[in-house]
């Protein structure tokens, strides 16, 4: 695995949850806006949606450090009800800007005794 992928992960949260609600009812709490907005309280942006399958959204928070993030909700319909998978990414630019190192971030060499 790459340094890149590592960071990638460590910037995202993936939750899976089993609902005992049909889909269209899931559906509706995620993509209307008078639902959404009840449990959902963030600047809001669609930055995709496939209806009745996912969406994704571009929230960014209102308090302090304001950070960008991109959620994605997908549904799959199951024989109990749906299928919620969560997905919670942190895309704010803030956070690739990280600061090098005081050392030469050389390799440890110890002296032979």
């Amino acid at each position: 695995m790459s340094e890149i992928e590592t960071q990638d992960r460590t910037k995202q949260l993936v939750f899976e949850y089993q609902l005992d609600a049909p889909p269209k009812k899931v559906w509706r709490a995620l993509s209307i806006p008078a639902f959404r907005e009840r449990w959902l309280p963030a600047e809001v942006e669609t930055l995709s949606s496939v209806p009745g399958e996912e969406v994704r959204y571009r929230l960014r928070d209102e308090e302090p450090p304001f950070l960008e993030s991109v959620v994605t909700f997908q549904l799959t319909p199951n024989a109990d009800g749906t299928e919620l998978r969560i997905i919670h990414q942190l895309t704010d630019a803030r956070l690739g800007q990280l600061p090098s190192p005081a050392n030469s971030n050389q390799p440890l060499m110890l002296r032979a005794a």
